[in-house]
């Protein structure tokens, strides 16, 4: 175990875990920043997306040795009162319906829309298929992007 200091959502922090862990553990056990979710581990299924200095990452295969000075951010940070464009639009197209890759999906289409403001129909596809949604909402995920996108974007 080695002290490792990280910034995640603006604040730094000092933890002492192995430079092997995952920065999922990190956040939900060391930082009780439980709405990043673990679900496959193995960088599959994108329920663990965070960015890192706005790239979109999946947290269970990044190791946090491999973040360093890097700026982490969670959706606890992408709006702390909740009202991020894509998390209202979200609820306007009643995204959510076990809810459970909802930070990632979030996460995936912020990152999206920070770096491509007007994406067309193929960007969308690219970027939001590195998320799984077992529950098949795929067509409320993008009526909730295209709603930010025709909103002036996020």
């Amino acid at each position: 175990m080695t002290a490792t200091t990280i910034k995640v959502n603006g604040t730094p922090y000092t933890v002492e875990v192995s430079r092997e862990t995952p920065l999922l553990w990190v956040l939900r056990d060391t930082l009780k920043l439980t709405g990043t979710k673990y679900s496959c581990g193995v960088g599959w299924c994108g329920a663990c997306t965070v960015h890192l200095d706005g790239q979109a990452v999946h947290s269970c295969v990044t190791e946090i040795g491999d973040v360093g000075s890097r700026e982490v951010l969670t959706i606890e940070g992408l709006s702390p009162d909740g009202h991020h464009p894509l998390q209202q639009a979200w609820i306007e197209e009643s995204v959510a319906q076990c809810g459970y890759c909802q930070s990632g999906q979030i996460m995936r289409a912020a990152a999206l829309l920070a770096t491509t403001p007007h994406p067309d129909e193929d960007d969308i596809n690219r970027a939001m298929s590195e998320i799984v949604c077992r529950c098949g909402t795929y067509q409320r995920i993008r009526r909730a992007i295209e709603r930010v996108i025709e909103s002036g974007g996020a």
